[in-house]
């Protein structure tokens, strides 16, 4: 009887302390762009990464904690989307009020394109409903130091320098503009609009953004 030879099991990785870290990190955000948040399971993680299950310990004490770390990575990713747009519109070099309308709608626009590319992150950066007000977590952010909520803010405040939106219209507008973006972001990723064409998606999109800027 000819025995078979095993397949030895693969080389476990070795790493420096930060690069375990960012490199489970990194797993946890892969795992969740396919699957979403679900989908992030310490133990898959460092599988993943090809270290132990125990090293992941040193860095994330808990499934939680990982999640907690995928998740602002998500919402970093999220403001890069946004501020991709918003640079769209200083290149323009428009008036004051016109360039403080296109970013806010370059605002909704980064976050509409994040959402329906990277489905599986945008789930998991909305996936606990902590407070956004006031939240100074640096790995929320993008290169401007601002987070998702904070970009928003920034670009309502914007309208108002330049007269665009009274300032007693100012308060809470922030909820308003990002309720219907938000809402019609889960509509196509997880409800009815799931089935829509491409460019049914886009149009929608556009009339969205323009109801926001009209209405506030």
């Amino acid at each position: 009887m000819i025995s078979q030879k095993k397949t030895p099991p693969p080389a476990r990785k070795t790493f420096r302390h930060g690069d375990l870290r960012r490199a489970l990190l990194e797993a946890g955000i892969n795992l969740a762009r396919d699957g979403g948040p679900q989908a992030v399971v310490l133990r898959e993680a460092t599988r993943s990464a090809g270290v132990a299950p125990n090293a992941a310990y040193r860095h994330f004490s808990s499934h939680n904690d990982l999640l907690q770390a995928v998740r602002a990575a998500a919402l970093s990713s999220l403001a890069l989307a946004m501020e991709a747009e918003i640079a769209k519109v200083q290149r323009r070099k428009s008036p004051p009020p016109e360039s403080a309308r296109a970013t806010l709608r370059a605002v909704g626009t980064g976050y509409l394109k994040f959402a329906l590319a990277e489905r599986g992150l945008f789930r998991t950066a909305f996936l606990t409903p902590d407070p956004v007000e006031g939240d100074l977590d640096a790995a929320k952010t993008g290169k401007s130091g601002l987070n998702p909520f904070q970009l928003l803010s920034s670009a309502l405040d914007m309208l108002v320098t330049t007269g665009v939106l009274p300032p007693e219209r100012r308060p809470g507008a922030e909820y308003l503009a990002w309720s219907a973006v938000h809402g019609l972001a889960f509509l196509v990723i997880d409800g009815p609009l799931n089935t829509a064409s491409e460019k049914d998606i886009r149009a929608l999109s556009e009339r969205v953004l323009l109801m926001v800027e009209n209405g506030l």
